[in-house]
């Protein structure tokens, strides 16, 4: 049985509210199209929903007895294998192939984290419990009132397509200027000369 506050390898362990996990997994817009990951699972109810829902699921946590907490949810439910735990560093395992990734870790982590996430295909989506990614700026923040006591927010982001540079059209060119998500820059028609600014990247 866990406790809340117990000490993990990065962080102490604080279970999600099943109200926040339900939005995080709306404001992703998780189907049974979708492969999961829940970096740093816990009692696995992340995967476990996302798994309801039809998606492939799998979580990565580093606390052995909190992966064998998961596998043993997870058959209480009937989706032993519809779900992967595995006992795992966040940081040294590979999650590339994820569509959308949730987490629930310190500021510091995610910031670590940021530079694989933005390494992922485009269009991936990423929901984290309550911690920003510093200067990445979310696309959506939504905060739930009922069934959740602390840490009720949810922080949404879309990993961008990488546009940066000069792109070349049949009339002129546009030059690009891109800082996450967000585009400025310039485009050129011949002589003219027209400043981009508020662009964004979906």
């Amino acid at each position: 049985q866990p406790n809340i506050g117990q000490e993990g390898k990065d962080v102490v362990w604080v279970p999600t509210s099943q109200a926040l996990v339900d939005k995080m997994l709306d404001m992703a817009n998780v189907t049974a199209k979708d492969f999961i990951v829940d970096l740093g699972s816990g009692d696995g109810r992340t995967v476990i929903t996302a798994a309801k829902r039809g998606a492939k699921a799998m979580g990565i946590e580093y606390n052995p007895e909190m992966v064998e907490l998961s596998k043993r949810n997870a058959a209480k439910e009937g989706l032993a294998d519809k779900v992967r735990f595995v006992k795992a560093d966040i940081f040294n395992t590979d999650f590339s192939k994820a569509t959308v990734v949730t987490l629930f870790l310190l500021p510091s982590l995610n910031v670590r984290l940021r530079p694989t996430i933005l390494n992922m295909k485009p269009g991936v989506r990423v929901v984290s419990n309550s911690f920003d990614m510093d200067d990445w700026m979310p696309e959506e923040r939504a905060t739930v009132s009922e069934g959740c006591t602390q840490y009720c927010t949810a922080l949404f982001w879309i990993v961008p397509a990488k546009v940066q540079g000069k792109w070349k059209m049949r009339r002129g060119e546009f030059v690009l200027t891109q800082k996450y998500q967000m585009l400025s820059g310039a485009a050129k028609i011949g002589n003219v000369s027209t400043a981009i600014s508020g662009g964004k990247m979906t």
